[in-house]
Order: C-alpha cells, then structure tokens, then sequence
C-alpha cells in the first residue's frame, strides 16, 4: 500500500509532466522552440562544442572499432559528454530565454 509521501511525490510528478508539456506546446505553437533550438546551435557551434563533440566522436569510433559499434550505442556512449559539456554560460541564456517566453505569454 503507498504511502501518503508516495501518493504526494505521484501527484507532484504529473502536475510537474503536465506543466512540461503545457510548456513544450506553447513553444511549439508560437515557433519558439525553434527559434531557441537555432539560437542553441549557433551558440554551440561558435563555442567550439559541437568540433570537441565530433572530434570525441571520432575518439569512441577509433577505440571502438567502426564495425563493432552500432549508431545507437554511439549516441549512448556520447550524449552523456555532449550534456556534460555545454558551456554553463550557453545554458544559462536558454533558460533565461525560456523564463521571459513563459513570462510574456
């Protein structure tokens, strides 16, 4: 049987899920997502991170061997580093960013 905690952490999880996606389809809806994706990626490749990520790429492909290692455990063994790796400078503009589209709609 849950428990009172349990039932409450339940609750917040999907309000929380429910916010998220309220969020994700106002982005959507008003091309801002995409907007933000561009400003993201323009950041990221001005920044130098998306060469170190290739050039790391590379690195777990010649480790690896280019035929014992499949597209999906690439993506896998790099996603971890790419998140790690972006400059906390570049995430603190997206959230701002985030925070005065939510503020303005």
């Amino acid at each position: 049987m849950a428990s009172s905690a349990d039932k409450q952490q339940e609750d917040r999880r999907r309000k929380d899920e429910a916010v998220r996606a309220t969020i994700m389809q106002k982005l959507i809806e008003t091309g801002e997502k995409e907007r933000l994706k561009e400003m993201l990626r323009s950041k990221l490749v001005e920044c130098g991170w998306r060469d170190d990520l290739r050039e790391h790429c590379k690195d777990v492909i010649r480790k690896k061997g280019l035929d014992r290692i499949t597209v999906d455990e690439l993506v896998a063994e790099i996603t971890p580093h790419g998140r790690d790796t972006v400059p906390d400078k570049i995430k603190a503009d997206l959230l701002q960013r985030i925070r005065q589209f939510l503020q303005s709609t």
